[in-house]
């Protein structure tokens, strides 16, 4: 990440000096920004709706998130101050030269027994240290305050391949939810501290990880009963379709009105929906079972970093918005798991129609013909590195047959049922 804007900083400076509302300012956010991404945004790096809609959201209720990079805080305030304490006055620090003294502070134990971590500085122990400190610091009684030019402030390099987004959406998703977990949930934490407006604001991060079981159950559940022949929802021609259709159709309709709002292509939403459902039944997933693990005490988090350098051919593949996979994963295996069974069931259902011509069950089962029809269009891309591509970028062998024997598994078992 580096700074794009040299005004930045004034900008940042004309609110925390502001005589009217500065004085309640602890720190200015700038939106994260990247300087790689493609046309359509192939892995929805951009958070295009985040950026511009929900963290305008949360800035009205008392301020953003603080997300780690393109930030400027008040020093004191960082250092611990709360909102209404009397600003301390620094007197010269004269030159330090007893050796003890420099041995200390140039050691990595000088923050041990102090009250680094807790109340000064970024809060230990969380895999999202950023956004828990942000927090501590709105609890305090401070505000923050969102500045979203349109030049941007700071650029970054975003993740050029699938398994490096997984990946750190994964730690992400289990930064929050350990958050979400602990002393620090805003649920209770925040009870009198922060607007409610802000605690909900929160919430929407803090319950990635927990929100992929219900993705993860919906988009496999639907499918394997289309497979079986049960019917989950109304008949199309009954008044109890109409709800279901209704938030079908208007959640999907508002969200792509968003994104193109937000500048973003008919194609780079459609990405965004794929990434939306990737996230959920493998990053989010992983990540709601580490930490469930963690707090049963049988394993420990541990914090990857993203690489951001690919090879010369990854590149071009990935100008050329060719999705990269190339790499063996437990969660493309869940990946191609998931779509290799909703090609199944979908197959299946659809061969069953047309062999016995039955209009009935497409009547009874429309919604979930659209649903696992959906899936199958979104995971193309899935199925063309599984099976039709042949460059270095596609899924591995060994991924691809676990999959497709997990699947012809799950499908084997429910006929039997």
């Amino acid at each position: 990440m580096y700074s794009n804007n040299s005004k930045s900083a004034r900008d940042a400076l004309c609110i925390l000096l502001d005589e009217k509302e500065g004085k309640e300012i602890a720190f200015v956010q700038f939106p994260q920004c990247f300087e790689n991404i493609t046309r359509n945004d192939l892995y929805g790096s951009m958070m295009r709706p985040g950026k511009n809609v929900e963290l305008h959201g949360m800035d009205g209720n008392g301020g953003p998130i603080y997300v780690g990079t393109g930030c400027f805080h008040r020093r004191d305030v960082i250092c611990g101050r709360k909102y209404g304490e009397e600003e301390e006055e620094f007197e010269e620090i004269e030159e330090i030269t007893e050796p003890e003294m420099i041995k200390a502070l140039a050691s990595s134990t000088y923050d041990e027994n102090s009250q680094w971590g807790k109340e000064m500085g970024l809060k230990y122990g969380c895999a999202v240290e950023d956004v828990i400190t942000g927090l501590a610091i709105q609890c305090r009684g401070w505000k923050s305050a969102y500045l979203n030019p349109k030049s941007k402030a700071f650029v970054g390099v975003a993740p050029t391949n699938l398994h490096q987004m997984l990946v750190q959406w994964r730690r992400w998703s289990e930064g929050e939810f350990q958050i979400l977990l602990s002393e620090y949930s805003p649920v209770w934490y925040g009870q009198g501290k922060i607007r409610l407006g802000l605690i909900l604001g929160y919430c929407c991060f803090l319950f990635w990880a927990p929100s992929s079981v219900p993705v993860l159950v919906y988009s496999v559940l639907a499918s394997l009963c289309l497979f079986k022949g049960i019917p989950l929802f109304p008949k199309v021609w009954s008044w109890w379709f109409i709800p279901f259709g209704y938030v079908t159709v208007a959640v999907n309709a508002y969200s792509l009105a968003e994104f193109l709002w937000c500048g973003g292509t008919f194609r780079g939403w459609w990405n965004e929906q794929r990434m939306w459902l990737y996230r959920r039944t493998s990053s989010f997933l992983f990540g709601f079972i580490d930490t469930i693990l963690k707090k049963l005490g049988v394993s420990e988090s541990a914090f990857v970093i993203t690489a951001k350098v690919a090879e010369e051919e990854a590149a071009e593949r990935y100008e050329r918005e060719v999705m990269e996979f190339g790499v063996e994963s437990p969660m493309f295996v869940l990946l191609g798991t998931l779509g290799t069974l909703n090609l199944l069931c979908f197959a299946a259902a659809v061969m069953r129609l047309v062999t016995f011509r039955d209009g009935g069950e497409f009547q009874r089962m429309s919604l979930q013909f659209v649903i696992a029809g959906l899936l199958v269009v979104i995971n193309w891309p899935l199925y063309e590195g599984m099976v039709i591509r042949k460059d270095k970028g596609k899924m591995p062998m060994s991924v691809t047959v676990k999959s497709v024997v997990l699947a012809l598994s799950a499908c084997t078992f429910v006929a039997f049922l």
